[in-house]
């Protein structure tokens, strides 16, 4: 038998991770199957079973590719990285740019997959857990959480800002700010819920830009 390379294995589990997302991308993520995949990638349930051993080892991959394009990295280390001394102010509201960039490039695919991922840790956390334990990489709000925030508040002191709590609970609103964002978005867009007003991702993190300034000791 012909020797099987690692470009082909790579090939094949490509095929399968990009079928899986597609099929995410029309079906909440909690009730995709198995099946749903191999009638999607067109393989028998033996040729998908070669690569992945069930369901949730293929999710897993389709969130590390996701992390590979919603990365946010790069941009956000270009202000703080620039010769020009960073203006407090205005790298919150560049950071939450950069956010609401992303989110509206994404909010019909990776967001839509990101918030029902949220779903299901929600109603099947040993699951989630399952998934979440075999991503690859950091995800943009483990950075934003680990290193812009910090860099953030070091910029505040450096203007002798006092900070208005302390820098764990300001983290801990900045994520749930994020996830409430993130959510009331999702539901209006993909799920076209009735919210009550209008939401968009600019307007929103505009706003969270400012609250993360006042918090911070800084003037809007």
């Amino acid at each position: 038998m012909p020797k099987v390379t690692q470009e082909y294995i790579d090939k094949k589990k490509k095929s399968i991770v990009d079928a899986a997302y597609r099929v995410c991308l029309r079906k909440p993520v909690e009730m995709v199957t198995m099946m749903d995949v191999i009638e999607e990638t067109g393989l028998s349930q033996g040729g998908i079973y070669r690569f992945y051993k069930d369901l949730n080892e293929i999710l897993s991959d389709v969130i590390t590719g996701m992390r590979m394009d919603y990365i946010i990295v790069d941009d956000i280390e270009q202000l703080f990285n620039t010769k020009e001394e960073l203006n407090f102010e205005e790298g919150v509201h560049k950071i939450c740019d950069i956010l609401a960039d992303v989110m509206e490039k994404h909010l019909m695919d990776i967001q839509k997959i990101n918030f029902d991922l949220t779903v299901l840790a929600i109603y099947e956390p040993e699951r989630a857990e399952k998934i979440i334990g075999n991503i690859k990489g950091q995800s943009s709000f483990g950075y934003l959480a680990t290193v812009a925030l910090p860099n953030l508040i070091k910029e505040s002191k450096k203007r002798k800002y006092k900070l208005r709590d302390k820098p764990e609970r300001i983290a801990n609103f900045i994520s749930a700010a994020y996830t409430g964002i993130e959510m009331n978005c999702i539901l209006s867009a993909c799920y076209k819920a009735p919210m009550g007003a209008e939401c968009k991702p600019r307007p929103l993190f505009n706003t969270l830009a400012r609250s993360i300034i006042f918090l911070c000791g800084g003037e809007e």
